[in-house]
């Protein structure tokens, strides 16, 4: 694919993914590769961007000589830069030598002790070394310096999961939410922690945010299944009465036939899951019905 690219079509790609922060590692290495790398003298200064870009994917496809080569002309043009020093410490990182990556994020945070990168790439040490416990108290001490880091407070989500702290990741999305009220990835990831304790007043509120999440995309078909469970398991609930048995047995249906709406349309190919999901669905409703 990158062979048939042009430069200029390669640049724009390269230069798109950095404007929305986005990473696609092999495809940068592809096209730095077979496009890039022997025009680069045609990016101007631009170069040095696309170094530091290039030499990042090539830590995540572990191509350590790629990134020793643009650390190398990074250190030429701007020696000994904290921006330079962050991506050796990546590359020791990457290359499992983790002390002496922890004593380049140290040296930077000497020089510049509110440096968000260094911390941050402190807490991937602790993460990459299965400290799971203190990365969560090194986030939070960050998180109350730089509340607006989105991704931060995601990553916190998750490493509370990973020790089914529900509470305090149920927490850590609502953050979310408020900040990024559109977001309908985190309306669902809110919904599936709540659906996942368990009990009314938690499925109810799985409901409710699968059911924005549904609304602020309407092709999120993950969302369509919780916001049928939730709805289900409510519907089929001993403790709710029978107005709210049929509330809940209206969502479950509608869920169910905007799913095998989706399946019809952007899957027409399988017809065999096609058919096992429209028998699951319907095995649900059944139980509800008869519950």
């Amino acid at each position: 694919m990158a062979q048939q690219m042009s430069f200029d079509e390669a640049r724009n790609i390269l230069k798109k993914f950095r404007d929305e922060q986005t990473r696609d590692s092999d495809l940068v290495v592809s096209l730095w590769e077979e496009v890039i790398m022997d025009k680069c003298h045609r990016l101007g200064d631009e170069v040095w961007l696309v170094y530091e870009q290039v030499c990042t994917a090539a830590l995540d496809c572990q191509k350590f000589d790629i990134a020793e080569d643009c650390i190398s002309l990074l250190d030429q043009k701007f020696h000994r830069s904290l921006r330079v020093r962050r991506l050796q410490g990546m590359m020791y990182e990457a290359q499992s030598e983790y002390e002496k990556a922890e004593e380049e994020y140290k040296n930077i945070l000497k020089i510049d002790e509110t440096n968000m990168y260094a911390r941050k790439r402190q807490i991937a040490i602790l993460k990459a070394r299965q400290k799971t416990s203190e990365a969560i108290q090194r986030l939070n001490e960050y998180l109350k310096e730089f509340m607006t880091d989105y991704e931060a407070w995601n990553e916190l989500c998750d490493l509370y999961l990973n020790q089914h702290d529900y509470n305090n990741a149920a927490f850590c999305l609502e953050e979310l939410i408020m900040s990024n009220p559109h977001n309908h990835l985190f309306h669902q990831k809110y919904a599936e922690i709540r659906y996942t304790q368990g009990g009314s007043e938690n499925m109810e509120l799985a409901r409710t945010y699968f059911a924005q999440a549904v609304k602020l995309n309407t092709n999120n078909l993950r969302a369509l299944y919780g916001l049928f469970l939730s709805a289900s398991n409510l519907g089929s609930s001993s403790s709710k009465g029978a107005k709210d048995k049929q509330m809940n047995l209206k969502y479950a249906s509608w869920a169910a036939e905007q799913i095998q709406i989706k399946y019809k349309t952007q899957q027409p190919e399988s017809q065999l899951k096609d058919t096992k999901v429209r028998e699951f669905l319907e095995k649900h409703l059944d139980s509800i019905q008869t519950s």
